[in-house]
């Protein structure tokens, strides 16, 4: 199926191509044509941080930012779902145009912005979700919070997401809103993780259920700035690492169409400084705390790589756009 309609959603640019894609991942799973035409992917658990993931492939945060697909896209085979960045308030992100394809690369650069319908909104989604495998929730700062205020947005999502989340990844690396990145800084990062922790804490007791908490990061960090990261990370306990986000080099595209855009670039390029990060991390946090690789996965083999750098479950986003459903279910054997 997506081979025949890849054509037609390229044909649109890539905002408009992704809206498409989602409503029609919802109405087929709907009418029950998910079912019929996707095979069963393959089971393959994996026990991490509490959790049982079915397989080791999951999908990305941005993707289904407000949660609207879960089940659809849980129906293509994908271990775990990762929806958000949500923010406490709606908000509507960065001016369009705001997504470019670079297809001779098979990436996209993005400068979206966290644009969702809040909290709430997703909130309300995920509570009837059928989804059986594992479900994230990613959560970020809405623009217009001053950076100083930073942690009162990241605390109010975690609250409100809790009873919904299987885990809560919290964003701090993402290069399309102005200053977040500065919260990855290692005092910034210590006060803010050190909050959500005893946030966490009270959580635990009112819910009866420990929910793990995973940090995001860049894959732009220096040596010394991803060194501090990692300590922070170690020292405090966090659960898991999510390696990485998009970023702002042009490794391999600088030549290309679109290539001079502002924003973060994901998608084939990012490969190698993802496996970087990961490897990086690896050293030093040892083997008891888990990481997720995300960044340039788009086969199996990319998989393999990053699965052998040091991650214990990868993620995909542009990978799907391009490859389309067969990914997942080549990545679930893994």
């Amino acid at each position: 199926m997506y081979s025949a309609l890849q054509p037609l959603l390229f044909r649109l640019d890539a905002e408009r191509a992704h809206r498409w894609t989602l409503r029609l991942l919802n109405a087929a799973h709907l009418l029950g044509i998910l079912q019929l035409v996707v095979p069963r992917a393959e089971s393959n658990p994996v026990e991490l941080m509490g959790l049982t993931f079915p397989n080791r492939v999951g999908l990305a945060a941005g993707y289904d930012k407000n949660a609207a697909c879960v089940d659809a896209l849980g129906m293509l085979g994908f271990g775990f779902v990762e929806v958000g960045t949500v923010t406490p308030r709606p908000q509507a992100g960065n001016p369009r145009p705001r997504i470019f394809r670079i297809r001779e690369a098979q990436a996209v650069i993005n400068r979206m912005g966290f644009p969702n319908e809040g909290v709430a909104a997703v909130c309300a989604r995920l509570r009837l979700r059928r989804f059986r495998g594992v479900c994230g929730v990613n959560i970020g700062k809405n623009a217009a919070t001053p950076l100083e205020r930073a942690e009162a947005d990241y605390a109010a999502c975690l609250r409100a997401v809790y009873p919904y989340a299987n885990y809560v990844a919290v964003n701090v690396s993402s290069p399309n809103t102005p200053g977040l990145r500065e919260l990855e800084q290692e005092a910034r990062l210590t006060r803010l993780l050190e909050s959500l922790l005893e946030i966490r804490s009270g959580l635990v007791t009112e819910h009866g259920r420990r929910v793990p908490l995973l940090v995001k990061l860049s894959p732009d960090l220096s040596e010394e700035a991803l060194a501090a990261t990692a300590a922070v990370i170690g020292k405090l306990r966090i659960d898991g690492v999510i390696a990485t986000n998009t970023t702002v080099q042009r490794p391999r595209v600088a030549d290309l169409p679109y290539a001079g855009e502002a924003g973060g670039l994901s998608g084939a390029p990012l490969l190698e400084l993802a496996m970087a990060t990961v490897r990086k991390l690896r050293a030093q946090l040892g083997t008891r705390i888990p990481i997720i690789g995300v960044g340039g996965i788009a086969s199996a083999d990319c998989a393999r790589q990053m699965l052998a750098a040091g991650a214990d479950l990868v993620q995909l986003y542009t990978g799907l756009v391009y490859r389309g459903p067969r990914l997942v279910r080549e990545l679930s054997r893994l």
